[in-house]
């Protein structure tokens, strides 16, 4: 019934499972309420505040999964990283200039807000492309995008704001409305070989087992970002993940920071409005 539901499947079964018809044109509000109230009908009892621990939630993952990823939690292997992504902040750049000075707050205590809609460029800008904008102004190269130094900092800057609900907001404007509608798409679009959309894997089959691996619930799924996964050995930014689900759906992946990887984490981050901020995450 599920297996690679696209835009009018998903949202039908969606519509369907709420006793409501569909919305052709609905409000980003509307969308975040039929997202929640899907997973609240989906996995009941489970709060909304424990999806964003990914696929290590009781109720949907194992107890002895659990019970692993707690014995792993011991020694985060994700703190190495942090330490490092910490020195790269602190350092100053040729200049004497710091990351510091290109963000609010120091760059302390944001990660919540990010990515957010800019209206000076009409473009998406993530906590990642942000980071290398930061260098760039100061002179510096710009890091490559997927794992390595700039992951370090992406998760150094998240884990200040550990705790912290999420608070993504689309502006009510045309051109933020059309890069939420793109993720949205995006999201609900089948794609690859397989013909498998990520709502096909992260809603209707959230909690079922691809291999050895529990698919995560699209709630709260990039609140952990960046992530330590066990397969990487490493910490990896968003925009690795989603080359790597492109990849195994045997779709041509996008660029990393393309507009369709940005639009995309646009859309699913406010979709986790509301969940605490647990980045650097550990995945499997």
């Amino acid at each position: 019934m599920f297996k690679g539901a696209g835009v009018i499947g998903v949202m039908g079964v969606v519509a369907a499972m709420l006793g409501a018809p569909m919305v052709a044109q609905a409000s980003p509000e509307q969308d975040l309420k039929a997202f929640r109230q899907f997973f609240e009908q989906r996995f009941p009892g489970v709060p909304l505040k424990a999806y964003a621990q990914g696929e290590w939630i009781p109720g949907i993952n194992t107890e002895d999964a659990i019970s692993q990823y707690k014995s792993i939690m011991q020694f985060p292997p994700q703190d190495e990283g942090i330490a490092a992504g910490k020195r790269l902040f602190d350092k100053p750049f040729a200049n004497g200039k710091t990351y510091a000075s290109c963000f609010r707050n120091g760059g302390k205590d944001i990660r919540q807000y990010y990515p957010y809609f800019d209206k000076q460029t009409a473009q998406v800008v993530t906590l990642e492309g942000a980071i290398n904008e930061c260098r760039v102004k100061n002179g510096e190269k710009a890091l490559p995008w997927q794992k390595g130094k700039l992951a370090e900092l992406s998760a150094y800057m998240a884990s200040t704001s550990d705790g912290k609900l999420m608070h993504v907001s689309v502006p009510n404007e045309p051109a933020a409305l059309a890069a939420y509608a793109r993720g949205k798409d995006f999201f609900y679009a089948k794609r690859g070989q397989l013909n498998f959309s990520c709502a096909a894997c992260h809603m209707a089959h959230a909690g079922q087992k691809l291999r050895t691996q529990t698919l995560s619930p699209a709630l709260g799924m990039l609140n952990g970002f960046p992530v330590y996964r066990a397969k990487w050995s490493n910490l990896g930014t968003v925009d690795r993940r989603f080359i790597g689900c492109n990849k195994q759906v045997r779709a041509k992946p996008f660029k990393p920071q393309s507009v369709e990887y940005r639009d995309l984490e646009y859309f699913i981050s406010y979709m986790s409005n509301g969940v605490p901020i647990t980045g650097p995450g550990y995945r499997n």
